[in-house]
């Protein structure tokens, strides 16, 4: 088992390239089940959760593979319908593939999918939204079994903008019979890089980044290539790690627009920041001001992504800030470890109460998802002295070379294997 050994203090200097959207990545690779053709996706990180990914596919019949820093799939041969549980356990993600293998082969199976333990994720509007498409679904024993002869079209009123269940039924919809409708659609960048995504191998998707989407059925769908977004998410924890060591980072390949909520704590934090098209560079003397209230809400809301690193940042920023999670009930699972470095925070509820101190001070501190653990090693590297951060291999799911990253930049970070 992995583990990062840190020592903290340094100043941070030099560019970073943002890798393509762990979240966008995803949710396109289960939509090549779709086509028979040959779909090459660009720039995809080398993570687990991709890996992951593509053993599924590979065990539905597809032919997925890294060629370069691209992945191509091959899907003609694919006609397995049963996701295998062991993968399904790993890989939250792996629920996107109910919606187009239903589409591809009107049948599928699949355990109830795992991932990072950050709450209470149900799949409960995932399951509604097929159901309304004409899937008859069955679930016992651990397991969902969805059929059906024909989709086709329908409105579906979703009861909140769930990420997930919206780019489910974007991939069910894609091949129904007629018009779908999603109301209440997630609104992430992600679900319009879907679209786009869809729309590049010949489906009719519109509405994607609204809270309605309008899906036409196609009968077929060919193949190609695309890239997908910068990962806004990646981008964020290494601002914010800028933020709290203090230097001069440029990020390369990242959106302004998709992190601005983001961006605006940071100037409220006292950083500079210079954002272009596809740059942002953040300058910091890693002396900053508590940023007051910090509520994680659906896009283009604060992200429950980046919760948690910020919660590191308002550590070490001079008074009290408030950080209030709303999207996921078990998300600050990480606190403990934070307060080992000498953290003053007091959770309640939904709600962490931080007093920023002067400085933390390095310690061993166990990862326990992949936000979390993140969170830590921005701390470690802000803190005096040495730090350990185990259980990596959460980390490793969403975020591609971070060591080597972070010493480009100057960070004092290292894998070992134990």
């Amino acid at each position: 088992m992995d583990k990062y050994i840190i020592n903290g203090g340094n100043r941070l200097y030099g560019h970073i390239s943002i890798q393509s959207a762990k979240n966008s990545v995803l949710p396109i690779l289960a939509a090549t089940v779709l086509t028979d053709e040959k779909v090459v996706i660009a720039d995809v990180p080398r993570i687990t959760d991709v890996r992951n990914m593509l053993k599924i596919l590979q065990c539905l019949g597809c032919r997925a593979y890294y060629s370069g820093n691209d992945v191509i799939v091959e899907s003609a041969d694919a006609g397995n319908y049963e996701i295998p549980g062991a993968l399904a356990h790993e890989l939250r993600s792996s629920v996107f593939l109910l919606g187009s293998v239903i589409s591809r082969f009107h049948k599928a199976k699949i355990a109830y999918p795992g991932g990072c333990d950050i709450g209470l994720r149900p799949i409960d509007l995932h399951l509604k939204g097929l159901k309304r498409l004409g899937v008859k679904i069955d679930e016992r024993n651990g397991f969902i079994t969805c059929e059906s002869d024909k989709l086709c079209g329908n409105e579906i009123m979703l009861d909140c903008p769930s990420v997930g269940a919206t780019e489910n039924i974007m991939l069910a919809g894609v091949m129904a019979e007629g018009t779908t409708v999603i109301k209440n659609a997630a609104r992430e960048p992600e679900i319009e890089d879907l679209q786009n995504f869809l729309n590049s191998i010949g489906a009719d998707v519109c509405g994607a980044g609204s809270g309605t989407i309008v899906i036409e059925g196609k009968t077929r769908l060919s193949g190609g290539r695309y890239r997908p977004i910068p990962d806004r998410i990646e981008a964020g924890t290494y601002l914010i790690c800028a933020a709290m060591c203090g230097g001069k980072v440029t990020l390369d390949g990242a959106s302004g627009e998709m992190l601005s909520s983001l961006i605006h704590k940071l100037y409220e934090n006292g950083c500079k920041l210079d954002v272009k098209d596809d740059k942002i560079t953040i300058e910091s003397d890693g002396r900053l001001h508590a940023v007051k209230s910090v509520e994680t809400q659906p896009y283009p809301g604060f992200p429950t992504d980046l919760q948690a690193q910020m919660t590191a940042l308002c550590t070490i920023s001079s008074g009290n800030s408030i950080v209030t999670e709303n999207l996921f009930e078990t998300r600050f699972k990480f606190v403990p470890e934070l307060k080992k470095m000498g953290a003053d925070i007091v959770v309640a509820d939904r709600c962490a109460f931080v007093s920023g101190v002067n400085k933390l001070r390095g310690a061993t501190v166990v990862a326990q998802d992949l936000r979390g653990g993140a969170a830590l090693v921005l701390a470690a590297l802000a803190a005096t002295g040495r730090s350990e951060v185990l259980n990596i291999s959460h980390i490793d799911r969403g975020y591609s070379e971070m060591e080597y990253k972070l010493r480009a930049i100057g960070g004092d970070i290292v894998r070992i294997t134990v």
